[in-house]
């Protein structure tokens, strides 16, 4: 078959789709991109995310929008939104198969079954507890100069606000020889850059004997064709000193935290059901910047959480200025069903939650023009990714963007830039001849 992905969300259902490529390819068929091509898929899947209810209504839309367009194709939904609420999923009667993630193995039969006839088939399935991490690895991330690899699956930490854990069902590991087959795989293929990736990755280890975060961090800068390796979102509470020490030993490791905050605020934190306060995590930002002087730091806020007051945002907001972020992503909460959250009373209105977004989303680009402005005049190593009209664009190894005169011979390689200017989101630079 000639089949179709299309994915929704974070970078574990990236990953997670590239590996359905090639277990799709593996099985003879042929992956193809009707958007660029203009190619008739005979089958189509659509990989979703759940994180927010916006999620699920785009989820949806996309899957009318694909039998309007591709009316004869056998339609696939998966992902997160199946896993997290599958009687919902079964009742959308455009999609041919209902699949969850947990059985992601028998999708090529299953298609094989559906093309001899075409009764529709719903497959649910659960992650047991004490199931070992299953996800087929990859040889190649198509597309993409930074490849990404998972390592971890599932979290325990329920959330008040999130329907994660429900989606992605326990902490899953993947063991240390695998992770170290992966990352020979990718070098091989030529990638410089690996970023490890996890529903909770600070996690990953804890249902294993013989590895933790910092192990795989090592067994992933052991080939000699990576140069970078970067780390996806990270929990404040399991990242310990032990940890940080770890990863300071190795060379390749890029200085990049993305440092899940959520709320300034340790009233907003407790109605998170958030594992740590304000002190905690400003103790643990200052134990980063000792041993990582020169490292960026990233996080998440979210504003307008349920009875969040006025003087709980306001805290928030001080403390975001406090930790002098290199970026924030501020988002407006959003009510979503199956979590305790839904029905906590003192929801904010939403032209509440807008003002407040505006406010702090300001305080963020302040927080990220200064970091930048502390960088003008020194010289950065930037991985380019792309390049367009004489511009080519990548990334520092603390993850603040740089754009600077070249062409797409510059793609994929590593060059030093001495940074002059500050732009919108970035810095501009020239290559430097030494």
């Amino acid at each position: 078959m000639k089949i179709a992905i299309y994915t929704q969300g974070c970078k574990v259902n990236q990953y997670d789709s590239e590996s359905l490529r090639e277990q799709l390819t593996a099985a003879g068929h042929t992956v193809i991109s009707p958007d660029e091509t203009g190619e008739e898929p005979d089958a189509v899947l659509l990989n979703t995310c759940t994180v927010t209810a916006e999620s699920d209504r785009k989820n949806r839309q996309l899957l009318r929008k694909c039998r309007r367009r591709f009316p004869d194709a056998l339609l696939v939904l998966t992902g997160c939104m199946v896993q997290a609420f599958p009687e919902r999923c079964a009742a959308l009667t455009d999609a041919d198969l209902v699949l969850s993630p947990a059985r992601h193995a028998e999708l090529s039969a299953l298609l094989e079954t559906l093309a001899q006839d075409r009764t529709r088939l719903l497959r649910p399935g659960d992650f047991a507890p004490g199931e070992p991490f299953s996800t087929p690895g990859i040889t190649r991330f198509s597309g993409r100069t930074r490849a990404f690899m998972k390592i971890e699956d599932g979290c325990e930490h329920y959330c008040t606000y999130c329907v994660i854990p429900r989606a992605r069902g326990p902490v899953r590991s993947r063991p240390l020889p695998s992770v170290a087959a992966e990352a020979q795989r990718l070098a091989d293929a030529g990638f410089a850059e690996i970023v490890l990736t996890g529903i909770n990755l600070t996690a990953y280890g804890r249902d294993l004997a013989d590895a933790n975060l910092g192990a795989a961090v090592a067994a992933v800068c052991a080939p000699a064709g990576i140069r970078r390796v970067r780390l996806g979102s990270l929990e404040p509470d399991l990242l310990d000193d032990a940890l940080l020490e770890q990863l300071a030993a190795q060379e390749k490791f890029c200085p990049q935290f993305h440092l899940s905050l959520q709320a300034g605020c340790d009233a907003t934190l407790r109605r998170m059901n958030r594992p740590y306060d304000v002190a905690a995590y400003r103790a643990l930002v200052e134990r980063i910047r000792a041993r990582f002087p020169d490292c960026g730091l990233t996080t998440d806020v979210m504003v307008g959480f349920a009875g969040e007051s006025r003087a709980d945002f306001e805290e928030s907001l001080a403390f975001v200025e406090e930790m002098g972020f290199a970026r924030v992503h501020v988002f407006a909460y959003s009510r979503r069903a199956g979590t305790m959250a839904y029905g906590m009373p003192n929801q904010i209105p939403r032209a509440e939650k807008e003002a407040r977004s505006r406010a702090m989303q300001a305080a963020a680009e302040r927080s990220a023009a200064r970091f930048r402005a502390a960088l003008l005049g020194s010289r950065q190593e930037v991985l380019f990714e792309t390049a367009t009209d004489g511009v080519a664009e990548g990334y520092t190894r603390s993850y603040v963007r740089v754009r600077a005169p070249g062409d797409e011979r510059l793609c994929g390689k590593i060059c030093t830039v001495r940074l002059l200017e500050n732009d919108d989101a970035g810095c501009r630079g020239v290559l430097d001849p030494d």
